[in-house]
């Protein structure tokens, strides 16, 4: 199955092609892309599928397809993201999180970040994750804050126009050493 993570609830893996239609729905879906600046749709979400998937076969981590363990329903990714260089803001791997609207406020996006975390850190070796969001995005914060992760600065998105409410965004980061201090780990 190509199963990279597990916590007591979830399985981080490799996407298969069944996730398709379940990641489709949830890239389209007003909620879950309110903090975007566009939903997608499904030749865009077919196509962002198969580079989250490409990302994983060639490092070997990514953002993984979730999925429940006590049901395999596909509930959305967690995992790191890389962005490309002229993206200035990021120095360092991205934690990032997107579920679908039914498996929210169960703690989920939490317990996957935390392994996430703990696998970036202790077997990935890095030395720093960064994770950004909207400052309108409460919900997120919420989770990097919970995570362990420190706010460091507010700024505008480079790809977001000026005017738009999305454009101020905030950067939480964690370092390794300040990492292995935090009791859950």
């Amino acid at each position: 199955m190509n199963q990279f993570i597990a916590t007591p609830r979830l399985i981080l893996r490799q996407w298969k092609d069944s996730d398709t239609a379940p990641f489709i729905q949830m890239c389209a879906d007003d909620h879950v892309m309110r903090y975007f600046l566009k939903k997608l749709d499904a030749s865009e979400a077919t196509t962002f599928m198969q580079r989250l998937r490409d990302a994983i076969e060639t490092r070997g981590w990514g953002l993984y397809a979730v999925e429940l363990k006590a049901t395999g329903e596909f509930i959305g990714f967690i995992g790191l993201h890389i962005h490309p260089p002229e993206f200035e803001i990021a120095d360092a791997p991205e934690i990032g999180w997107r579920l679908l609207p039914q498996y929210w406020h169960q703690g989920y996006a939490t317990e996957g970040a935390k392994a996430v975390l703990k696998h970036a850190f202790r077997n990935l070796r890095l030395e720093k994750v960064i994770s950004f969001t909207a400052c309108l995005n409460k919900p997120s914060e919420h989770v990097m804050q919970k995570i362990g992760m420190q706010k460091v600065r507010e700024f505008n998105h480079p790809r977001v126009p000026a005017a738009h409410p999305l454009n101020r965004h905030v950067l939480y980061e964690i370092q390794r050493s300040d990492y292995l201090h935090i009791p859950f780990c």
